[in-house]
């Protein structure tokens, strides 16, 4: 008797799962496992490339990012994203002219594979249920992160799980190399620049006219996941530094981070706060707007430490980084921390004044532009781009030899 009421729990569990995940009531951040396994069985994915994306949709800034270079990926090696969030996947479609799956099981991952040409799996973050795909020995797996930035994330220890990384520049490669132990950064790190510079590119920058009225590009960062990443300005900078650019005769481009407050209660009191303050003038607050369109309208930027901060080189334009209040905050530094003027909430209040002599006089000009190169590598256009399809084509040819080893292996054992 007592087996047969574990079966009947069990049963009701399942049931009241699937009913959670049917109706959407799942906690934030859960994907609802919601798949296509019965459709897909014994079916295969075509193409050569998988992109794992097992998140939900706050986290789909991460794959936007990509999603100009997935396009062109697909054209020349066929690629499918697999999610474990149907809600997720819904989106995806109507932003993305690729094939996009829902799993629910493991095991339909492990089928769909076997029964597939499938040579590169991508990631462009570090969750951890990327394990569920990285088990999987017949592809190369290579991480692409959603960005190149300065974060103690970007030298995380999880690298140590992917076959590859794809880096921006060198600055990638002597940051894992300086930042992370037992990491052999220059056998692991391929520099394929920032392809989406290519497939959505700045707009061309106008040249400024003398005495116009200057207009500031404030982007701050999320709370990040511990203290330790803690790089957002908001709670502790925002209102000084915004009121004091608009003191100065600034026009604000507040573009906020679409994570904002979803950890730390007082980054979303802030952002309220920051909305209420540059409301009912001629600022701006930019939100479903191309990053690159706010580079474009901007004459600085002004950030945290983040990929928006090494992506601005590429417009040539001064910029501030904000010096994190946190304790425990760690950077990863590299040249750019070092140039760039730094802004400490102590001296938020005078962000106006900083603002204006970077604009005017831009005293760090040579030295920044010098660091594009070493950040971003060559910025010619479609030279990243072309970097970033020759390495998935290299991968793919190198999988072929390794894995030809391995099955001779296995054959001959």
């Amino acid at each position: 008797m007592p087996p047969r009421k574990d079966t009947l729990k069990r049963r009701l569990r399942s049931s009241g799962g699937k009913l959670l995940r049917r109706f959407g009531l799942l906690p934030g951040g859960m994907p609802d496992g919601l798949g296509d396994d019965e459709r897909l069985a014994g079916t295969g994915l075509e193409g050569e490339v998988l992109l794992f994306f097992p998140d939900t949709a706050d986290s789909l800034y991460q794959l936007r990012g990509w999603y100009g270079p997935l396009r062109e990926l697909h054209q020349a090696q066929g690629l499918t994203i697999v999610c474990m969030d149907s809600r997720l996947a819904r989106l995806i479609r109507a932003e993305l002219d690729v094939p996009v799956l829902t799993i629910a099981q493991e095991s339909t991952l492990d089928e769909l594979v076997a029964r597939s040409t499938l040579k590169i799996c991508l990631y462009v973050n570090y969750n951890p249920l990327n394990f569920l795909a990285l088990r999987l020995r017949s592809v190369i797996h290579v991480s692409l992160l959603h960005g190149d930035s300065d974060k103690s994330v970007s030298v995380s220890n999880q690298v140590k799980a992917y076959d590859f990384s794809f880096v921006a520049g060198q600055a990638g490669i002597d940051r894992y190399a300086r930042y992370t132990a037992l990491f052999d950064a220059a056998a692991r790190c391929i520099p394929v620049g920032r392809p989406s510079l290519d497939t959505d590119p700045v707009p061309p920058v106008l040249t400024r006219v003398d005495g116009a009225r200057p207009v500031v590009l404030y982007a701050p960062t999320w709370e990040g996941g511990q203290a330790s990443v803690a790089y957002g300005s908001l709670p502790t900078h925002a209102v000084a530094l915004v009121s004091s650019l608009m003191d100065a005769g600034a026009r604000v481009i507040y573009r906020p981070h679409p994570l904002t407050g979803v950890r730390v209660p007082s980054y979303g009191e802030a952002d309220a706060r920051l909305r209420e303050l540059l409301a009912g003038a001629d600022h701006t607050v930019s939100e479903g707007r191309a990053l690159m369109d706010d580079f474009a309208a901007a004459d600085l930027l002004i950030c945290d430490i983040s990929a928006v901060a090494n992506d601005w080189l590429v417009t040539g334009k001064p910029i501030v980084i904000t010096r994190p209040a946190g304790d425990l905050t760690r950077e990863a530094a590299t040249r750019l921390l070092e140039v760039a003027p730094r802004l400490s909430a102590a001296d938020a209040p005078r962000a106006g004044e900083l603002a204006v002599r970077e604009i005017t006089e831009d005293p760090g000009r040579d030295e920044r532009i010098a660091l594009a190169e070493y950040y971003l590598g060559d910025i010619r256009p479609g030279a990243s781009l072309e970097r970033f399809l020759t390495a998935c084509r290299d991968l793919a040819d190198l999988r072929d030899r390794e894995w030809g080893r391995i099955e001779a292996n296995e054959e001959g054992s």
